[in-house]
C-alpha cells in the first residue's frame, strides 16, 4: 500500500504518541493551550478587586468589565480550539483523501490566523486598560501580577498562533504538491510518507 494519496499508506495504522508529540505544530498547539489557561486563569482568579468602601468587585483593568470579559472569553475559546485541533492533528494521519486533508489544513490556517488576530486585539486592549488604571482604584496593588501575566501571555499567544498559521501554510504546500503529483502521475507511488 505504498501508492495513493499523501499519508494513505499510513491510513488506518496505529497511533504513535511519541511521533505525535514531536511534531512542531503539536508542540506549538500545546504551548498555545497552556498560554490560554494562564490568561483566563489569571483573570478569573485575581482579575477582580474591590475597594474597602465598596462591596462590588470591579475588573482590575481600569474597572472595565469588558476587558476582563474579553480576556476570559478569548482564553476559554482558544483553550477549546486548541483541544479540537489537537484531536484533528492526532486524527490527521488517518485521513487518506488529499481533498479532506486539504480542507482540514485550510481550516487550521483560518482558525490559527483568526486566533492570532484575536490575541493581538486582546493584548492591545488589556495593555491599554492596564495603563489607564488608576492607583486609587487598587491601592494595595492586588492582582497586579495576574494582570501582567494575562498581558504577557496574550502577547506570546500572538506568536504561537501566528507560527501555527505559518506551519499550516507549509503543510498545505506539501499537500497541494502531492495532489498535483498524483494528477500528473496517477499510477506512480507516493513521494511523501
Amino acid at each position: 500500500m505504498d501508492g495513493g494519496a499523501f499519508g494513505a499508506g499510513k491510513a488506518g495504522g496505529a497511533f504513535d504518541p511519541q511521533a505525535f508529540l514531536r511534531q512542531p505544530h503539536t508542540l506549538l498547539r500545546l504551548l498555545s493551550w497552556v498560554f490560554s489557561i494562564v490568561v483566563f486563569g489569571s483573570i478569573v482568579n485575581e482579575g477582580y478587586v474591590n475597594r474597602v468602601d465598596d462591596s462590588q468587585e470591579h475588573c482590575i483593568f481600569n474597572r472595565n468589565r469588558n476587558a476582563c470579559n474579553y480576556g476570559i472569553t478569548v482564553g476559554v475559546l482558544a483553550f477549546l480550539s486548541c483541544l479540537l485541533y489537537l484531536a484533528l492533528d492526532a486524527y490527521f494521519p488517518q485521513i487518506s483523501s488529499v481533498k479532506d486533508r486539504k480542507k482540514a489544513v485550510l481550516s487550521d490556517i483560518g482558525v490559527s490566523a483568526f486566533w492570532a488576530f484575536l490575541w493581538f486585539v486582546g493584548f492591545c486592549f488589556l495593555t491599554n486598560q492596564w495603563q489607564a488604571s488608576k492607583a486609587e482604584d487598587n491601592p494595595m496593588n492586588e492582582g497586579g501580577d495576574a494582570a501582567r501575566a494575562a498581558i504577557t501571555f496574550s502577547f506570546f499567544s500572538i506568536f504561537t498562533w501566528g507560527f501555527l498559521t505559518f506551519l499550516g501554510f507549509r503543510r498545505l504546500r506539501d499537500i497541494t504538491f502531492q495532489e498535483e503529483y498524483n494528477t500528473l502521475f496517477p499510477n506512480s507511488p507516493s513521494l511523501l510518507p
